[in-house]
């Protein structure tokens, strides 16, 4: 007894193994060798702090105003006080938000960043990057981070967004709590 197989799912198994055969061939478009020397690279840069350092910006940034706000509005000890909850509340959203970030860095290298370094870099040039010496491919590379760390970025920034957004936003609402406490006599 034979069974036909309906005609959607012979559509979907078609375009099923149409994406596979997509994934395949650009995976197989990398050497083995070069990809492993992509991957040597990814290791040693560490790109997935990116996201890390994309935060501590505009945590840095809340801190020193609410620093630069207390100075002179309020007696040393609720100031100081104040101070040590504040950076206590940024220490606690770094801790909370960096395995958000660079759980997305993880999830987006292989994607965004191992590409442009596989298309951009020949076997040869990945090991002498690799090696780490003066030479016209560290500049190449070292010329290649701001548009590596934007691509990243935007990305970690997209992919988080809906998850660190409020969290941010939060830990300012938690500021503006602690410097009205501190200023009001």
């Amino acid at each position: 007894m034979t069974t036909s197989i309906p005609t959607q799912c012979k559509r979907g198994l078609v375009l099923l193994a149409m994406a596979a055969a997509c994934a395949g061939a650009h995976a197989a478009s990398i050497p083995p060798a070069k990809q492993a020397l992509v991957d040597k690279v990814l290791k040693l840069w560490n790109p997935d702090n990116i996201g890390q350092q994309m935060l501590q910006a505009p945590v840095a940034d809340a801190v020193q105003q609410a620093r630069a706000m207390l100075q002179g509005r309020a007696v040393p000890e609720k100031r100081d006080a104040a101070m040590n909850d504040i950076v206590g509340e940024a220490k606690q959203f770094m801790a909370d938000a960096t395995p958000i970030t660079k759980g997305s860095a993880d999830k987006l290298i292989p994607t965004t960043i191992a590409p442009l370094l596989a298309e951009r870099y020949t076997e040869e040039e990945l090991k002498q990057l690799i090696a780490i010496l003066e030479s016209p491919v560290k500049k190449k590379f070292e010329a290649m981070l701001p548009e590596m760390q934007k691509t990243l970025g935007e990305g970690v920034a997209a992919d988080t967004r809906a998850v660190i957004d409020p969290k941010l936003q939060g830990l300012k609402e938690k500021i503006g709590l602690r410097l009205r406490a501190a200023v009001t006599p």
